[in-house]
């Protein structure tokens, strides 16, 4: 019988202070964003991963909210699933 090893699941609680600071941060910056205040945009990291989930108005604006994102230190990867309305 082979050896079994589990994978960690759920986030250390270094990790998850790392998410939620990184979560404030990326939302201080696009409330910042004169282009971007107009809009309720919901941010939530995980592993440095931040998803933005929301509606905006163009595609220009869309953009801008994930090259926001991305500029804040601490960000791996940007899932925009922001809805162009």
């Amino acid at each position: 019988m082979a050896a079994c090893t589990s994978t960690p699941t759920s986030e250390s609680t270094g990790e998850y202070l790392d998410d939620t600071v990184i979560s404030s941060t990326v939302r201080t910056a696009i409330l910042g964003d004169q282009g971007l205040t107009a809009f309720k945009i919901d941010v939530e990291t995980y592993k440095g991963v931040v998803q933005l989930s929301g509606f905006v108005d163009s595609a220009a604006s869309r953009q801008r909210a994930g090259a926001v994102a991305a500029d804040v230190t601490g960000v791996r990867q940007v899932r925009n699933d922001l809805v162009i309305k």
